[in-house]
């Protein structure tokens, strides 16, 4: 109970974080996706079940308040994060690289599937300007607020085990 409490908190920060400090923080009208960043770490952190879950929450989130679709967001984040929870059977904590590349990846294929499912089938064929306007310098903001962000996760994460591993204990 305590884990689901801890991880809606963390939703909820970066959600707001991402709506507010990092608008003000754009750089050209470009802001970093904290919910991808959110979505992959805890999806090759803990599993394909909790990636699915937690990008499920988030892309929710960005549906309501976003969306002209419920559940466009929500569907692209589920993908995410149950094919990076694909990954947690090679994820390793002290390892940075991993986490780095898959969000790369995951924010990359999220702006490319936007492309195409929003603007592509409208007509707006102009590809080259969107990927190097929007998705790329995206992609590159979002990398650097990775490298801030992440250890911070994982730290929570590692005490969110830590603590599942001590009930799970008492009961044994």
């Amino acid at each position: 109970m305590k884990k689901k409490i801890v991880v809606t908190i963390i939703i909820l920060v970066c959600f707001i974080l991402q709506c507010t400090v990092f608008r003000s923080l754009a750089f050209g009208g470009i802001i970093p996706n904290l919910m991808i960043i959110l979505t992959s770490s805890f999806g090759f952190m803990r599993g394909d079940r909790e990636g699915l879950i937690i990008g499920f929450f988030c892309g929710l989130l960005c549906d309501i308040f976003y969306g002209d679709i419920l559940g466009f967001y929500a569907l692209m984040c589920m993908y995410i994060g149950f094919v990076n929870g694909k990954f947690s059977r090679i994820f390793y904590p002290e390892d940075i690289k991993l986490p780095i590349a898959l969000i790369v990846v995951s924010d990359l294929t999220y702006g490319i599937v936007c492309y195409i499912l929003q603007f592509l089938l409208r007509g707006k064929f102009d590809f080259p300007f969107y990927f190097t306007r929007v998705i790329l310098p995206e992609a590159v903001y979002t990398i650097m607020v990775t490298i801030i962000l992440y250890p911070l996760i994982l730290k929570i994460n590692e005490r969110l085990e830590v603590k599942e591993r001590r009930s799970e204990q008492k009961f044994v």
